[in-house]
């Protein structure tokens, strides 16, 4: 798919069957995301075992490589919330999940390669509604003006060639960066507000898939 962030819906590249696949904007200004951990219709056990852990706003701003300037404002502008707990006025603490620190991430790698802001926030859009074994296997590239999902080797060599991929975004190699970054900080428990110390989101995500098979 493609992101071009002005609510219309770009071509697919006619360069073989099944992707790179454009991403487009259309959702943007929709209703904001709630948080990942309110409880929904479904199995037990259905929601993924990461939703259980929260990470504090120093904690995600050291695992993604920002400032927290940049973190308070992607709060509040909507291009990033934290979707375990958002801040309640004074005295309250953001926390985010695993995954919004992996978004965290991506949007300040977009940045820095001169992405437009525009594009950006449709690509956050679009990565919230993934499983997180989809984001896995994900690459992102870009021209700057485009944002093409990719998610095989092919498909990606079929963008570069065609020059519409001028850089690209590893969401695996993203992930194993956050996964390691946060397995060395603080995280939270949200059901009891237990610190702990030196977690590891993989731990989790492991579990998770045992428990699929």
């Amino acid at each position: 798919m493609r992101i071009t962030g002005d609510g219309t819906t770009g071509g697919i590249p006619a360069r073989g069957e099944g992707g790179p696949y454009p991403l487009h904007g259309g959702a943007v200004g929709a209703a904001r995301r709630q948080p990942e951990t309110t409880p929904t219709a479904g199995p037990v056990g259905a929601r993924t075992a990461t939703d259980r852990i929260g990470y504090r706003g120093p904690t995600a701003c050291a695992a993604a490589g920002i400032t927290y300037r940049q973190l308070d404002y992607w709060a509040r502008t909507g291009l990033v919330e934290p979707s375990v707990r958002p801040a309640y006025g004074s005295g309250t603490q953001r926390l985010y999940s695993f995954r919004d620190v992996v978004l965290l991430k991506i949007v300040k790698r977009f940045l820095d390669t001169g992405v437009a802001l525009q594009n950006i926030r449709a690509a956050v859009q679009h990565l919230r509604g993934r499983d997180l074994a989809d984001l896995e296997r994900m690459t992102l590239m870009s021209d700057g003006a485009t944002v093409y999902e990719c998610t095989s080797p092919d498909q990606v060599v079929d963008l570069l060639q065609g020059g519409q991929g001028i850089f690209g975004i590893a969401v695996g190699v993203v992930w194993r960066d956050v996964e390691h970054a946060l397995s060395q900080l603080h995280g939270e428990r949200v059901d009891t507000g237990e610190t702990l110390v030196g977690h590891n989101p993989a731990d989790e995500l492991a579990a998770r898939r045992n428990r699929a098979v």
